[in-house]
């Protein structure tokens, strides 16, 4: 039995001695490989990999790799998607431009190197040698509006490489796209990348210049190219998630942010204004803007309104489109202006005084305006009325709701008589609840369930569903109309019927519009296509399918066929004995503003002209206008010769 347990005991022994000379030889050969790939770092071009989802990381990556090779370095730039990562332990400089998407998760092209990377490094046969003959830098695009979330790819890459091996041979770079500095942040980091390449041979650095914690030092100088890079590109229209080496020319490539005594920034900065002004927009100030409605110059011309013409009786040449805050808490997809407008969760920047951004939106309107003289169809009497705005469209951007002195700004525009539609994206509930008699105040409602508003309006906040639904209920707390603003999308929330109905009864509002999603052109940004854009015929039946499910609470009121939009309107309140009553009595509105005394929606409702009504044959345009449609010709296609 004694000899049976010893013969066990000796097999055993013989087995664990033959297992570890295995490993043992395995690891050798392994850092044998290794070793020989160090010594020889000019075998392989050093790679500059972009991790983009909007174009921002992959342009700065782009201007890094022309400061390489304008410095004698060779680089290849490469995008992570046609790249196989088995071969990342052959690499023996790597370097990193990793954007942030939702969640905090990588870009769909990126998705499978990082997951790459996070398998290694928790896969213990793996080893934590794997990338030690890689030096690697990192840069991270982000936005500190989402928080933790802010830069949490380039962050999860830089502690995955170390893991596995790696020496980063400069700190993590970070930067915000929404403060301004990205372009300084990432020229200081380039700085460094650039300094430690050309301090000599990958020997020399590793005898001489590693620091404790892996980062080579030199005090070598470099050629800096920036300058002429970017004035090249500095008439690009560009995003804001697309600004990185686009933009306008600045010494030694810093952009200066310019601060107040107490600290705080401007909202707009010049990157940014570079890019609102190609796109028409007129800045004030720091942090506002006007804009003039393609609908504002059709009426001049007499060729129809828009659908608040029809819907509420505002006089569309007589519009002012504006917003005292460029900045938003949402990056919705469908988003028209494509993202270009700054992002935060709380007023963080210098204010200025809502008497000058009044004053400002009303000079840069009417200088629109008065441009639009000797085009035809724009009468004398017209242009004359269009120089004296009655109505203000506070949704031209960002969230108005924001702006601190957003009752002044109000109250400003109501002492010259100006009415008031003011836009909130159901953020700030606490804001609603504060604000003073607005002429109609609306919530926009872009999806019914959590999942889809996440998916659609992609918010800053965390608790964005909380906020929703307080914001719903907070809108009955109001006195004047309400409204809330459906935006529909094919294929994202045209199937949540019910889920919409279901809100009805938390904010209660007078009227729900109801529009089909705009088509803006391609973007980084959004996904969205001429397949996601429903017909008008779509959106009545959605609306039409609403109102049955009401019982009668609301009817389809109106109807503005150009703009793929429909009303529905309380009938308890706006419908009395069988006529509609959408329109608005704007001078009434004013009188009981400056009364002082408690009003409600129905002391200033009037009465809603027949050709404005859901199912007239006017569809919504006003017959005193000129229906004007533009000739197409389209050039035939090419027909095929039969031989």
């Amino acid at each position: 039995m004694a000899s049976s347990s010893s013969i066990h005991a000796r097999l055993a022994l013989v087995a664990l001695l033959s297992a570890t000379t295995f490993y043992c030889i395995h690891k050798y050969r392994r850092l044998k490989r290794l070793k020989t790939l160090s010594l020889n770092p000019s075998s392989r071009r050093g790679k500059i990999f972009f991790i983009s989802q909007t174009g921002t990381s992959k342009s700065l990556a782009q201007r890094l790799h022309k400061l390489l090779e304008s410095n004698g370095i060779a680089f290849d730039l490469v995008d992570p998607a046609s790249y196989e990562p088995e071969d990342l332990p052959k690499e023996t400089l790597a370097i990193f431009v990793a954007s942030t998407w939702d969640g905090g998760k990588p870009p769909k092209d990126g998705e499978f190197l990082v997951d790459w990377l996070s398998e290694s490094a928790e896969d213990f046969r793996v080893g934590s040698l794997l990338l030690s003959g890689c030096r690697f830098g990192v840069f991270g695009v982000g936005s500190r509006a989402y928080g933790d979330e802010y830069n949490a790819v380039a962050k999860e890459l830089s502690r995955r490489m170390v893991g596995l091996g790696g020496a980063e041979m400069v700190p993590l770079g970070e930067g915000d796209v929404d403060d301004g500095e990205l372009d300084r942040a990432f020229n200081e980091w380039c700085d460094g990348v650039i300094r430690v390449l050309k301090g000599g041979s990958a020997q020399a650095r590793e005898a001489n210049e590693i620091t404790q914690n892996g980062v080579v030092e030199s005090e070598e100088e470099y050629i800096d190219t920036t300058d002429e890079e970017e004035e090249e590109d500095s008439n690009d229209i560009v995003d804001l998630e697309d600004i990185a080496g686009k933009a306008p020319s600045r010494k030694n490539g810093v952009v200066k942010v310019t601060k107040r005594g107490d600290g705080k920034k401007e909202m707009v900065t010049p990157v940014i204004r570079a890019s609102l002004t190609k796109q028409g927009y007129k800045i004030i100030g720091s942090h506002s803007g006007v804009k003039i409605c393609r609908w504002t110059k059709s009426q001049l011309r007499g060729r129809g309104g828009c659908y608040k013409h029809s819907f509420y009786g505002i006089e569309s040449h007589r519009c002012m489109e504006t917003t005292p805050s460029l900045a938003c808490a949402n990056k919705c997809v469908f988003c028209w202006r494509h993202h270009t407008n700054p992002v935060g969760k709380s007023w963080q920047w210098k204010m200025d005084d809502p008497k000058e951004i009044v004053k400002g939106a009303l000079d840069l309107h009417t200088k629109m305006i008065k441009q639009m003289k000797g085009v035809p169809g724009v009468t004398p009497e017209k242009l004359q009325e269009g120089l004296t705005p009655r109505h203000c469209a506070l949704s031209l951007v960002g969230e108005p709701i924001m702006y601190p002195e957003i009752n002044a700004l109000v109250d400003e525009l109501h002492g010259k008589r100006i009415s008031t539609f003011l836009v909130t994206n159901a953020q700030f509930p606490e804001k609603i609840l504060m604000m003073k008699p607005i002429t109609q105040l609306y919530v926009s409602v872009d999806a019914a369930t959590k999942e889809s508003l996440k998916a659609i309006d992609r918010p800053l906040f965390a608790d964005f569903w909380e906020r929703f639904i307080d914001s719903l209920k907070a809108l009955q707390e109001k006195q004047q109309r309400t409204v809330y603003r459906l935006t529909l999308v094919k294929g994202w929330n045209t199937e949540e019927l019910e889920a919409y109905f279901n809100l009805f009864s938390i904010g209660k509002p007078d009227f729900i519009e109801i529009k089909g999603v705009t088509y803006c052109g391609s973007s980084a940004t959004s996904k969205l296509t001429m397949e996601n854009v429903p017909w008008h015929a779509d959106v009545k039946a959605f609306s039409e399918a609403l109102s049955l499910k009401s019982n009668g609470e609301y009817e389809v009121a109106c109807e503005h066929a150009h703009s793929c939009c429909v009303l529905l309107g309380r009938t308890d309140k706006f419908k009395v004995d069988g006529k509609w009553f959408t329109w608005i009595d704007y001078e009434k509105f004013h009188d009981l503003v400056a009364s002082g005394e408690p009003f409600t929606s129905r002391d200033y409702m009037a009465e809603t002209p027949s050709w404005a009504v859901y199912g007239a044959e006017e569809g919504g345009f006003d017959p005193e206008q000129l229906r004007y449609k533009k000739e197409r010709h389209h050039h035939p296609k090419p027909q095929a010769v039969v031989a």
